[in-house]
């Protein structure tokens, strides 16, 4: 049995742009709900959510279980963002099964070459040599795990500084690098425009940074959370985008509905409920 190949590594080659979520909910038991509910890709965040390694092995098993009710066109394909580029922990996030991961904080060309060193076997790397104790082999399930499994990790890296923009054609033309993410918010902060991603200043340097990503033959991604902001790194050739965040959708609709229902002013708080059914 052959070592799984990456879908979503295999689609960032073509034009067409893959839409995803962000899930910061940090449970398998929601991330099985949302990867049946049609996105490409989800972003399972392990820097800014509640995540540890357990945590994420649920939210994959999860978004893996959601696959059998639905057709390949429609199933969920797994993003895991690191809380830090430390090999160590690469090593455990693709052994628990992460084919895709996403890394922040990158700046320089050096930091992304490190990355990849560490997401591969040797030679080409220095990820170590367990995957008998793997989910990743399956447990030895897949024989030729460790001869197959580099093909198959897709880099993703993350850039959100002006020294990273400032480096952006190096870091995208980095062997073993499938794509660099825009991170909008500490980008903004980063050029001085703290809680200001809509700066023009910052939008410039997003759009110039798309364009260097893609003539270097890199996919470049970002998250959008509006709908304007999404159709405009599409239009300029985006080739990921994450269109909203789980955790935003969900406060979102709970306000939504309660402010629908819920009394206000001094006639309507001082009415007593009516108890009806249970």
């Amino acid at each position: 049995m052959r070592t799984p190949i990456n879908a979503f590594k295999k689609a960032l080659l073509n034009p067409g742009p893959q839409i995803g979520l962000w899930v910061g909910l940090a449970d398998g038991y929601a991330a099985e709900m949302i990867a049946g509910t049609g996105f490409d890709w989800l972003l399972i965040d392990g820097e800014h959510a509640p995540n540890d390694v357990r945590s994420v092995l649920a939210q994959l098993q999860g978004v893996a279980s959601a696959w059998s009710a639905h057709d390949e066109s429609e199933r969920s394909q797994a993003v895991v963002r690191v809380p830090v580029g430390d090999a160590t922990l690469i090593k455990q996030f693709l052994d628990i099964g992460a084919q895709t991961l996403l890394v922040p904080m990158v700046d320089t060309p050096e930091q992304a070459a490190q990355l990849v060193q560490a997401t591969r076997y040797p030679p080409e790397g220095i990820r170590g040599m367990g995957s008998a104790l793997a989910r990743a082999s399956r447990w030895q399930a897949y024989p030729q795990y460790i001869h197959e499994a580099n093909d198959q990790v897709c880099l993703l890296v993350q850039a959100e500084s002006a020294l990273a923009m400032k480096n952006i054609d190096e870091i995208a033309a980095t062997p073993g690098v499938d794509g660099v993410f825009i991170g909008p918010a500490d980008l903004s902060a980063s050029m001085g425009y703290s809680g200001q991603p809509g700066h023009p200043v910052v939008q410039a340097a997003i759009e110039d940074a798309i364009a260097r990503i893609l003539k270097a033959g890199k996919a470049p991604g970002i998250l959008a959370t509006t709908h304007e902001q999404t159709e405009k790194w599409l239009a300029a050739g985006a080739r990921f985008v994450a269109v909203g965040v789980d955790t935003m959708l969900l406060t979102g609709a709970c306000r939504q509905l309660a402010s629908k229902y819920k009394r206000k002013g001094d006639a309507a708080g001082s009415a007593k409920p009516t108890v009806s059914g249970y």
